[in-house]
């Protein structure tokens, strides 16, 4: 088994300008980190492009041999802890990691869901993650965000997807106003979320809505404000005057779920 110990080697370098978004768009590919991405991945028959293992993770047994075994059907390269540490970007590695093709369907809307989820510039990578697994955990397999929402194939959001980013479709709008405005011509009502006078939650029906969560600090856009059929929002009993992003959009998502068991 060859191990690369140089961190100069050029399919190292190479890897390492993915943590890089330019990179990533250029080269359409993303990098996954960890046991349980790498074996969603293989599950749900993602593009694996390479897979990297820190040879001391194979001495010490810390990936189970039936994984070993899987990527070793891949372009599988092994290197040493301290080559494998210039590419995590984790605190505790767990010795393993891997480059992705990105799936080419970003600009296909599907209008067969009841719920379209739009964010609106969310720019913390944690919160984007978060909602793309809820957005998973509901049912749903597509979500479009603006051009200034951050990049869902940045390690931290697909690391916080727990694999939901092998299974939800991002799809990116350049000018997002004018891609609601097409929604809207396949029957969709546009619900934007408001601290303002608005209707609550649960006094709208969950039925062809397009769902607009908006950024961290400014909210949703006043542009897209105007053309909005409905704003709502989530009543709140206590002092705390809003949510964070990634919490809300789940109360919403969960409320459509509510409405459709009791269906």
């Amino acid at each position: 088994m060859q191990v690369i110990t140089s961190k100069d080697n050029d399919v190292i370098k190479n890897i390492r300008k993915l943590k890089d978004k330019k990179y990533r768009e250029i080269e359409n590919k993303y990098i996954i980190e960890g046991i349980k991405l790498i074996e969603e991945a293989i599950e749900e028959n993602a593009k694996i492009d390479t897979v990297v293992v820190c040879e001391d993770c194979v001495q010490n047994k810390t990936i189970e041999p039936k994984l070993l075994y899987e990527i070793a059907k891949y372009n599988c390269v092994y290197v040493s802890e301290k080559v494998f540490n210039v590419v995590t970007e984790v605190t505790n590695p767990q010795g393993i990691l891997a480059v992705v093709e990105k799936e080419n369907k970003e600009s296909q809307i599907n209008y067969n869901e009841d719920v379209i989820v739009v964010l609106d510039g969310i720019q913390d990578p944690g919160n984007l993650g978060t909602i793309l697994r809820t957005v998973d955990s509901v049912g749903l397999h597509q979500i479009i965000v603006s051009k200034q929402t951050a990049d869902a194939y940045n390690p931290k959001v697909v690391r916080s997807t727990m694999g939901a980013i092998y299974r939800v479709k991002v799809i990116v709008s350049e000018d997002l106003v004018k891609t609601l405005k097409e929604i809207k011509k396949h029957k969709y009502k546009v619900l934007a979320t408001s601290l303002d006078e608005a209707d609550m939650i649960y006094d709208v029906d969950y039925e062809k809505k397009v769902i607009v969560i908006g950024n961290e600090a400014n909210g949703v856009s006043s542009e897209i404000l105007e053309i909005a059929d409905q704003k709502i929002k989530i009543p709140m009993l206590g002092k705390t005057e809003s949510l964070n992003a990634s919490v809300a959009t789940s109360v919403i998502l969960y409320e459509y779920v509510r409405r459709k068991f009791k269906k």
